[in-house]
């Protein structure tokens, strides 16, 4: 019995799929819980849905935040999962990457960081370097778009 090629691409386009999904591949790929606190932090598409993944995985406590694409969202009881605007930044993306950094910034020798980054975190989590501002890093992202600057070429 022979297989059509449409049901035979459609089964391999549905493993691709499957092993990327965090609920699939995020549990297999966690470290060993710390002596201190876990604190998770993240950005990108899919950085709620990786967040979820942890916090069903985890055995112990955590705490964190993560900023994912506006709609991208998904209910999380320990990880606060924030939204912003991509792929230009936003005051949202702003405010969350000086969250998350004084989240790291804040963890101590026993703590882990857990840090889940997917495609989007770029725009997710943007913070101006020293005298940019965020409307000046928003018309340079805006000018990227309209040339038609690779993902590559644009970070």
């Amino acid at each position: 019995m022979s297989i059509k090629p449409s049901a035979f691409l459609r089964e391999l386009l549905d493993v691709a799929i499957s092993s990327a999904d965090p609920d699939e591949c995020v549990a297999r790929n966690l470290p060993e819980a710390p002596k201190g606190r876990t604190i998770v932090v993240g950005a990108g598409k899919a950085a709620a849905k990786m967040a979820r993944a942890v916090e069903a995985e985890w055995t112990g406590p955590l705490s964190g935040l993560v900023v994912t694409r506006y709609g991208h969202s998904v209910p999380c009881s320990s990880i606060e999962v924030v939204e912003a605007s991509h792929p230009v930044p936003d005051a949202a993306a702003e405010v969350a990457a000086r969250r998350i950094m004084a989240l790291a910034q804040g963890a101590e020798t026993d703590d882990l960081v857990l840090c889940l980054m997917s495609g989007g975190a770029s725009a997710l989590l943007s913070l101006p370097g020293e005298g940019l501002s965020l409307r000046e890093k928003q018309s340079v992202n805006r000018d990227l778009l309209r040339s038609g600057a690779t993902i590559t070429e644009m970070n």
